[in-house]
């Protein structure tokens, strides 16, 4: 398995396979890099170059207790695209992936970033306030914080029934995509997962939304339980120079099933376009 140690010591794992034009993906909180399993396979099998990360105090990485923070994720995959020294790059977020991507397309990859893609992405801020009264509230955040100290294990069971719309009539997310969740969420460290509510709710990335000049496709669902869409797609596309915004009807947070195929070959053909 490869890691990469960045500058302040933190190891980083990553998957890296395939051959051709790179695609990085960045995963969702409180997941990891198996969250992009299939789009891995996927991109590889088109004659791509794939790369994930299991971000800073997630999945296989450092369990950190510092830099759990927006700024720190951009930087630690800035680093990793310079080890690995990827140009020509497309990157890919979802949801906290997608506030890591435009960070670090916006400050960071110039010269090597060449497209943007994000599904469900916490830009440009998620914490409802006077100027974003369609955001979520600081109560919902703090629970959010509460339920991860008090019974980690039980919440992410519980998070995952709204993660991918289980908890609508006719929903058919399997029991195995919840247990994944499960299983994705128990490996993050507390403290990172801890910090990471505020890093993802209340980082405003307004600016780096305004400073990516390269065409960006904005992507989520239209029954998104997690990241109100008001409050991200709908908002963010409006301040992006060259962006495309396509909305799924019915679909959840979490990327899965029909969603999952129709996303992943929209995001192909953004690719080749």
């Amino acid at each position: 398995m490869p890691y990469f140690t960045t500058s302040d010591g933190t190891e980083l794992y990553y998957s890296d396979q395939g051959a051709g034009q790179p695609v990085l993906f960045s995963h969702g909180w409180p997941l990891s890099s198996d969250a992009w399993q299939v789009e891995l396979k996927l991109f590889a099998d088109a004659g791509y170059r794939t790369i994930a990360h299991d971000r800073r105090g997630h999945g296989r990485s450092s369990r950190t207790y510092t830099g759990n923070d927006m700024s720190t994720y951009a930087s630690d995959l800035a680093e990793l695209v310079d080890h690995l020294d990827l140009t020509d790059l497309v990157v890919v977020g979802h949801s906290t992936g997608g506030g890591e991507v435009v960070r670090y397309a916006a400050q960071h990859g110039q010269g090597r970033v060449v497209k943007v893609a994000t599904a469900g992405a916490v830009p440009p801020i998620m914490l409802k306030s006077g100027s974003n009264p369609e955001g979520t509230p600081i109560e919902a955040l703090d629970a959010i914080r509460a339920g991860v100290l008090k019974d980690a294990s039980q919440f992410w069971k519980d998070l995952a029934e709204p993660f991918y719309g289980a908890n609508r009539a006719g929903s058919a997310v399997s029991q195995g995509a919840k247990d994944d969740f499960w299983r994705q969420g128990m490996l993050v460290g507390l403290a990172a997962a801890y910090d990471c509510v505020k890093a993802f709710s209340e980082t405003d990335q307004t600016d780096d939304l305004m400073a990516i000049d390269v065409p960006i496709f904005i992507a989520q669902g239209g029954d998104d339980q997690i990241v109100p869409i008001a409050a991200a797609a709908e908002k963010s596309i409006k301040l992006v120079k060259d962006g495309t915004l396509k909305v799924y009807p019915g679909a959840p947070h979490g990327i899965y099933g029909a969603y999952q195929n129709e996303l992943d070959q929209d995001i192909l053909a953004f690719i080749k376009g």
